[in-house]
């Protein structure tokens, strides 16, 4: 269950063997069944998510209870609520398991002794808060500029697996449009092939 964190830890910064065997002596295993919230609405976000088998979703309700997801988290991947996990405040945010999920996390306050323990891990989370960052920056700009159909290719593209794994409805909601819309979307691109 570590080894994938490891991997993703060492892919961005150098740590000896002894650091590697103190990093996770840091992170809770947890396992959430589909459906099964890690967060709710309302709630203080007390902790980063790392997945190591299957896939989560962040996203928000409107006054209709019509979802709108803003991030999946497969494999690999990290997710929070940055705003509520950094400031304390309540989360504006669901986040569920789409697919039973495998997941290792860490609370600020462990998070903070990690730092201390293995200061190279703080260049780690900085460099994941930039990534975040940045992928926020372009995804508003695609909102906005983009057509849907080269969001939806860009959506292949960020998540290869994705578009088999969940269903149709949320990849609807990740783009911004409805199910039907998003069906004669793939069929356009489909044709243009």
């Amino acid at each position: 269950m570590f080894d994938l964190l490891l991997q993703n830890i060492k892919s961005k910064i150098q740590c000896t063997p002894e650091e590697e065997s103190r990093i996770v002596t840091f992170f809770t295993e947890k396992q959430l069944r589909k459906r099964q919230f890690m967060l709710h609405e309302g709630d203080v976000c007390k902790c980063t998510i790392f997945v190591t088998r299957g896939c989560l979703r962040l996203y928000a309700l409107d006054e209709n209870e019509g979802e709108h997801i803003i991030q999946f988290a497969p494999e690999n991947w990290w997710m929070t609520d940055m705003y509520s996990f950094l400031s304390g405040e309540p989360s504006a945010y669901n986040i569920d398991a789409v697919e039973d999920a495998q997941l290792l996390t860490i609370d600020r306050v462990t998070q903070d002794a990690l730092f201390e323990s293995v200061p190279s891990m703080e260049k780690y989370f900085r460099i994941l808060l930039q990534r975040n960052f940045v992928a926020s920056q372009k995804r508003i700009a695609e909102s906005m500029y983009s057509s849907i159909e080269d969001r939806y290719i860009n959506l292949q593209k960020m998540y290869p697996d994705i578009i088999q794994r969940v269903p149709q409805r949320m990849i609807a909601s990740y783009l911004g449009v409805t199910p039907e819309f998003l069906s004669k979307t793939r069929s356009r691109i489909t044709h243009k092939k």
